[in-house]
């Protein structure tokens, strides 16, 4: 990145204690940098400047951190000393994400994170299992051989579906489109959020503000029909029917605003990261033809054209391999960010109390020092000698420590099972030859042209027509 190397003169030398970092400009600091290619700052300065950066931004000071051991002690040994990011305390983030599990911190956070544990409970999540493949299943139903479809919309729209089902057993569909777009543009404005625009979108009433709390009604009507609907039904055995019938100590339960915070957290972690995953692994596989072969063998040679089941989980070993290194090359969360409460040491430096802290598995994932060709596609680096050799903070697509995914093992199946079921019976074609390019927000979608064009693998015929997956009229 220019900048940054043209900042090199800036870089702190010979003084104690302090890292070494960018000076920015008197007003902005690094922002404007950022602001033209985040990937690209934190990446470089990463590069250029070691394991632990310093730099400006606006009126903070951010400490951009690298090395494994100093990620360990922030989610980990000392993950007691940093609470979450003041990025997650704007208006606007409130105004979606409310006090949820990913925002919320202290004894409330630790209260809500046991209530919901149970959810994910091994059993659970292989309950959870039939409804993936099922609604992987009906989605291909409804496509034609050769039909072009827009990949990203349409992986929304399935794990929409499941999150749900799965988690609050509810049927949205109807409301689909309403509830894409409105994620949609929290997701797009929640971008903005270091950046003037943002900072005057959390200040006054702007046209983005009135944009972002619109969508938050949308979402809003959506979420509390769910929770009425489970005051009058009472337990259904999903997430939401745990949280309404849960009782504190003194015998108080959830308000009807806990309730809607929490579900709209899953909403968006469970749907969200699991559609930009799918959407990545099928972008990767339409350029990594090889790739794609050798995972058509392990499903014919497992499945032979039946729907996969959770007990196949384990036996997907190349299907697993392609989702984590899908998530190695584009973690559906591309950064995280803490605020630290007291100085604290990494690297052999000092850092203040109050500081901004950034994390970012997009620098980690794609360290040449952990990991041989970063930026090629090879799901067969994920070998059990790779993965023990592997420093354990090299590689965190699900975050780690008390803070780590609720939901990272249903994640992990539901991408496994999708794939499974979708691949054995299609392959996608891109139809635009344009560059797909991340878009980091809070999560990190791909941007462009997405439309493709479905292929059949299974012959024309009778017998051919009637396998599980296969498209109405291959």
């Amino acid at each position: 990145m220019d900048a940054i190397k043209a900042d090199r003169m800036s870089l702190i030398t010979n003084r104690p204690n302090k890292p070494p970092g960018l000076k920015g400009d008197p007003i902005f600091g690094c922002m404007r940098q950022y602001i033209r290619d985040p990937l690209g700052f934190v990446a470089d300065a990463a590069r250029d400047y070691g394991s632990v950066v310093c730099f400006p931004f606006l009126w903070r000071k951010v400490y951009l951190l690298s090395g494994p051991a100093d990620i360990e002690a922030v989610l980990m040994t000392n993950h007691a000393n940093f609470i979450k990011t003041a990025l997650l305390r704007t208006p606007g983030v409130q105004r979606v994400m409310g006090n949820g599990l990913v925002t919320s911190d202290g004894e409330f956070w630790r209260r809500q994170r046991r209530l919901a544990q149970p959810a994910f409970h091994h059993a659970r999540i292989a309950a959870y299992s039939n409804v993936a493949v099922q609604f992987a299943h009906e989605l291909l139903q409804g496509w034609r051989n050769l039909a072009v479809v827009d990949l990203r919309k349409e992986m929304m729209k399935l794990t929409l579906g499941i999150v749900a089902k799965t988690l609050f057993n509810a049927d949205t569909k109807g409301e689909e489109n309403e509830i894409g777009q409105s994620l949609d543009t929290c997701i797009r404005l929640f971008a903005t959020q270091w950046t003037l625009r943002g900072i005057f979108m959390q200040r006054f009433p702007t046209p983005d503000r009135r944009r972002l709390f619109s969508a938050a009604e949308k979402l809003d009507r959506a979420v509390y029909r769910i929770i009425a609907e489970h005051r009058k039904m009472g337990d259904t055995g999903d997430l939401l029917s745990l949280l309404v019938a849960a009782q504190d100590e003194d015998g108080s339960q959830m308000t009807d605003e806990q309730l809607r915070d929490e579900a709209m957290t899953l909403f968006l972690a469970g749907h969200e990261t699991t559609a930009i995953t799918l959407s990545w692994i099928w972008v990767l596989l339409m350029k990594s033809p090889e790739v794609e072969a050798k995972l058509h063998d392990e499903l014919r040679a497992l499945l032979d054209g039946r729907l996969p089941a959770f007990e196949d989980v384990t036996k997907l070993r190349y299907t697993e391999q392609i989702v984590k290194e899908a998530m190695r090359l584009y973690p559906p969360i591309w950064a995280i960010a803490r605020q630290s409460l007291n100085e604290f040491n990494a690297g052999g430096y000092r850092i203040p109390g109050g500081s901004e802290i950034i994390i970012s598995q997009w620098v980690n994932h794609r360290n040449p020092a952990y990991f041989d060709n970063p930026d090629k596609f090879q799901p067969e680096r994920w070998t059990e000698a790779f993965t023990k050799q592997l420093p354990k903070y090299a590689y965190f697509p699900f975050s780690a420590g008390p803070r780590n995914c609720i939901g990272s093992g249903f994640a992990m199946m539901e991408g496994i099972l999708i794939l499974a079921t979708m691949a054995q019976s299609i392959s996608l074609r891109r139809v635009s030859t344009n560059f797909v390019r991340p878009f980091p927000s809070i999560t990190l979608r791909p941007e462009g042209d997405l439309r493709v064009t479905v292929i059949s693998r299974w012959n024309e015929g009778k017998e051919d027509a009637q396998k599980p997956g296969c498209p109405a009229r291959c």
